[in-house]
């Protein structure tokens, strides 16, 4: 599995599932894509997280020592703040009566 792409083996875990989902499997294929399934989750959790390490960015907080910090992109932030978010009135205007 180690040589799947993320993109292919987050494909292959949403068509084990729908199998899985359709609920016409034998017991013991159903159990085999579930294995399946766990074993593909696994190996995406894994790889998010080696992404998420590559993606910290290093700091030094006032002592000198350095300390990872989440890395948020700039323009994701600066859209936050340009245009908060409207509170929901329950109303939906976009019905055309």
């Amino acid at each position: 599995m180690s040589d799947m792409s993320f993109e292919k083996a987050l494909a292959e875990l949403e068509k084990t599932v729908e199998k899985l989902e359709d609920g016409r499997l034998p017991l013991d294929e159903s159990l085999a894509f579930f294995e399946k399934g766990i074993k593909l989750a696994e190996y995406l959790r894994a790889e998010l997280e080696k992404a998420e390490k590559k993606i910290e960015i290093l700091l030094q907080d006032d002592k000198g020592k350095v300390k990872p910090e989440a890395f948020e992109l700039k323009e994701k932030k600066e859209a936050v703040l340009e245009k908060p978010e409207e509170p929901d009135t329950g109303e939906n205007n976009d019905l055309p009566f």
